[in-house]
């Protein structure tokens, strides 16, 4: 597909996991691509790296401005920058509640605010935020990741209504558990990790967790012009959590 051809793209969280199988799937299908990253020395081109804190304003302008100058301007913003939590209620001090705030909600604030002047300049402006099933569906151990993700999808809500008349859509991806370098480090730190993977897969009605390519795939949907009468949409794209109660096997 070439639905991307002479469309600029930035990727933030890019140099791993979902964001860099967005990054190259983009790539892949004509547009040129800009990555936003803490870390983005094993970018390669096609791509290109920038240094960026999500959770620093200064530094998020600086790398946008840099990134759009690169790329001669932007038509698309994948906000994907983010962390993960684990624990109930309890778990977590304020500290670390305000931290991952910062990075999961606020990182997307900053970086749609430095791209927005960008996006007005677009013919096919679009951003995809990258949420989770946990936005949607209670699941035990993630009470700080849910509620982040929780407001990630209602700031995406609140965007698309926001900007719709300037041509920009809003749209966010709901993955469930993806086979990314984040999962398997919390699967090598559980007791049992082998234990901790089988279960985390049953917990998926299809039976395996989702992958990386999957996810990209369906953001690149909701990026590409060809989607251009889809906007305030919460894509899930996580083995039929959200939506499926399927019988107990052998029933």
């Amino acid at each position: 597909m070439s639905d991307f051809d002479g469309l600029r793209a930035l990727v933030t969280g890019g140099a791993s996991g979902i964001g860099r199988a967005t990054a190259e799937l983009l790539a892949e299908r004509g547009a040129r691509v800009a990555v936003l990253d803490l870390d983005p020395s094993s970018v390669e081109k096609p791509l290109t790296g920038h240094r960026a804190d999500v959770t620093d304003d200064t530094s998020v302008r600086e790398a946008v401005a840099a990134a759009a100058t690169d790329l001669g301007g932007l038509d698309v913003l994948v906000n994907n920058a983010g962390i993960g939590a684990r624990g109930t209620v309890e778990d977590n001090d304020d500290e670390e509640w305000r931290h991952v705030f910062d990075v999961n909600v606020l990182g997307m604030v900053r970086a749609a605010r430095a791209a927005l002047p960008h996006l007005r300049a677009s013919a096919h402006a679009a951003i995809v935020n990258t949420c989770s099933v946990a936005a949607t569906a209670g699941l035990p151990q993630r009470a700080l990741y849910s509620a982040t993700k929780g407001a990630v999808c209602s700031l995406t809500l609140a965007m698309a209504a926001d900007h719709v008349r300037e041509g920009i859509r809003v749209n966010c991806v709901n993955p469930g558990t993806v086979d990314t370098p984040w999962v398997a480090r919390l699967l090598d730190a559980a007791p049992d990790p082998a234990a901790e993977r089988a279960a985390l897969r049953a917990r998926q009605p299809t039976g395996r967790l989702v992958t990386a390519a999957e996810v990209a795939a369906a953001i690149a949907y909701l990026a590409s012009p060809l989607s251009g009468a889809t906007t305030g949409t919460a894509l899930a794209v996580d083995g039929g959590i959200q939506g499926l109660r399927p019988r107990p096997e052998g029933r």
